[in-house]
């Protein structure tokens, strides 16, 4: 499976992506993608497993994973944020529906202070910030896809955090081996 993933090594994705090395302090290796995160996830800062695989997933995959992620902790966020994840959730469903561009739009217009509020930027910033006068300065979809999720587990109870933090890992590797799949069953 390994095999079929867009970025097959560590070393592969940060040389595609030169911000992941701004993001993180771990080195690539020639460790295969999943390997090199799930050592991440036991390393010294496992959180960088998280903003690994926000670079590892394709962009609106990785919308949708932090959604995912931000969904099992909704008794952590507002109602406003909730209210984001609405948004997010209705546009990764139908992301060229002209109904729910200006939701995003005006959703990824808002200062990302929240978690939810960094995920709708990515997903306002999908597609080159097309559904967004972006500013220049913006973050890019997975940088923005990673602040959201590790804002949203800051929230979560230290005792808890590290078995939240390998779960949404987890859940992220599963579906960057499912886009693998989708992808390869798209090009036979």
């Amino acid at each position: 499976m390994a095999n079929e993933l867009r970025f097959k090594t560590a070393r592969d994705l940060f040389m595609a992506c030169p911000a992941v090395s701004r993001d993180m302090v771990a080195l690539p290796t020639e460790q295969p993608s999943i390997e090199f995160c799930r050592a991440l996830l036991a390393g010294r800062v496992p959180e960088e497993a998280i903003t690994f695989c926000a670079y590892l997933l394709p962009e609106r995959a990785a919308v949708w994973w932090a959604h995912e992620c931000l969904s099992h902790l909704t008794v952590l966020l507002d109602s406003r944020d909730q209210e984001l994840l609405a948004v997010v959730r209705d546009w990764v469903s139908e992301p060229e529906s002209p109904h729910h561009r200006p939701d995003v739009s005006q959703a990824a217009a808002m200062p990302p202070t929240t978690p939810a509020a960094w995920i709708a930027l990515a997903a306002g910033r999908h597609g080159n910030g097309s559904a967004m006068e972006a500013p220049t300065l913006s973050p890019p979809v997975a940088r923005a896809v990673s602040a959201g999720v590790l804002a949203g587990l800051a929230r979560v109870a230290l005792e808890d955090r590290f078995s939240v933090l390998s779960a949404f890992v987890e859940m992220g590797i599963q579906l960057a081996e499912t886009e693998a799949l989708r992808q390869s069953g798209d090009t036979t």
